[in-house]
């Protein structure tokens, strides 16, 4: 198994119609990724999809994967493609599930969002993870 110390919190910066097939493609298609970005994905509806084995690794946080768990909601922007946390009760008590789950595996793991990790400039996942998931 891999040494886990980081568990990330993504959005997928799309609509919450926008189907995790959709999200698969761009990531083999437009960034020619032959791994996942996500360990999880988390649909509108609740339902953490997982794309990944936890011991393998993913494309969430550049630099950073080998070390990392990636879970993802589908959203996180608004109309008008702005940053926005758009997380349904249902992702968040999914999410949440995930998260306990995995702190008892690896309790040492800190939980924090894409945009907590060092040189990312981006607003993922549109929310402070580190802040509502601190005391997890």
């Amino acid at each position: 198994m891999r040494a886990i110390k980081y568990i990330a919190i993504h959005c997928t910066a799309t609509s919450q119609n926008t189907s995790i097939s959709a999200i698969q493609s761009y990531w083999k298609n437009q960034l020619g990724w032959k791994m996942p970005g996500y360990h999880f994905i988390v649909k509108p509806d609740g339902e953490a999809v997982n794309l990944l084995p936890i011991e393998q690794v993913s494309n969430g946080v550049k630099g950073f994967n080998s070390q990392t768990i990636n879970i993802s909601y589908i959203g996180g922007i608004d109309l008008n493609n702005a940053p926005k946390d758009t997380r349904t009760p249902a992702q968040k008590a999914s999410i949440l599930k995930l998260l306990k789950d995995f702190k008892q595996k690896f309790p040492t793991a800190t939980i924090q969002g894409h945009r907590d990790f060092p040189n990312v400039h981006k607003a993922c996942p549109s929310f402070d993870a580190k802040k509502e998931y601190k005391d997890v």
